[in-house]
């Protein structure tokens, strides 16, 4: 659809935008100026501009923005206009969590099927899913269209069942496991490290207590 290679950053963005258009559609605001846009979103309006023209621009000299017509078209390049089946492997505190997130069916991501080794927790429902068993996984996902797999299962494992759900034809993993995943190229991965976000969230916090005490001393 797009010929040019659009650069991170910009892809970065796009969930936000479509998360703020949200957020207008549902105050009624119908059109909004990329000046407008920048002051709630934190970003300059020119950068809004650039990021926009890589997909065609969508605004309007001296109207802006239509505020419906924005959302629905970013929905389209994030893929929202389709419907995804997401299965959670790992039904501890954080896959049960993933499962019970209502929000994942309003962008059209489905989950079809949880699965972890604690026999414990077999037949278990969650919003209408049941945990499976692992030894289960292989058939579910060959029978099943399995777009997206979820990790939320220890490091140690994390490379092997990612492996094989590769071999049985998933295509994109969302890995909560603190490790890089070796898969093939073609494999999307999203990496979503909570321990490495709270470092940061430590460095920025320290960061800025230091800056205050510098300003402090020199007053």
């Amino acid at each position: 659809m797009y010929e040019k290679e659009i650069s991170l950053a910009v892809i970065k963005r796009l969930p936000r935008y479509y998360r703020y258009l949200g957020e207008l559609l549902e105050n009624d605001v119908v059109r909004i100026s990329s000046k407008e846009l920048s002051e709630k979103m934190q970003v300059t309006a020119s950068q809004i501009r650039q990021d926009l023209n890589n997909f065609g621009g969508f605004g309007q000299q001296g109207y802006g923005y239509n505020v419906e017509y924005l959302f629905t078209e970013i929905g389209k390049i994030l893929g929202l206009d389709r419907k995804y089946h997401v299965i959670i492997i790992g039904a501890g505190n954080l896959g049960q969590a993933l499962a019970n997130y209502t929000d994942f069916e309003r962008r059209g991501f489905l989950i079809k099927g949880i699965f972890d080794v604690n026999p414990r927790l077999e037949g278990i429902s969650i919003r209408g899913n049941e945990i499976r068993m692992m030894d289960t996984l292989e058939q579910f996902v060959k029978t099943n269209s399995v777009h997206i797999a979820a990790l939320t299962i220890p490091k140690a494992k994390a490379p092997q069942v990612a492996a094989d759900l590769v071999s049985w034809g998933v295509k994109a993993i969302w890995n909560f496991a603190p490790t890089d995943l070796n898969l093939p190229k073609n494999i999307t991965v999203e990496n979503v490290h909570l321990a490495e976000s709270l470092m940061r969230l430590s460095y920025n916090l320290k960061a800025r207590e230091e800056q205050e005490s510098e300003n402090n001393k020199d007053e």
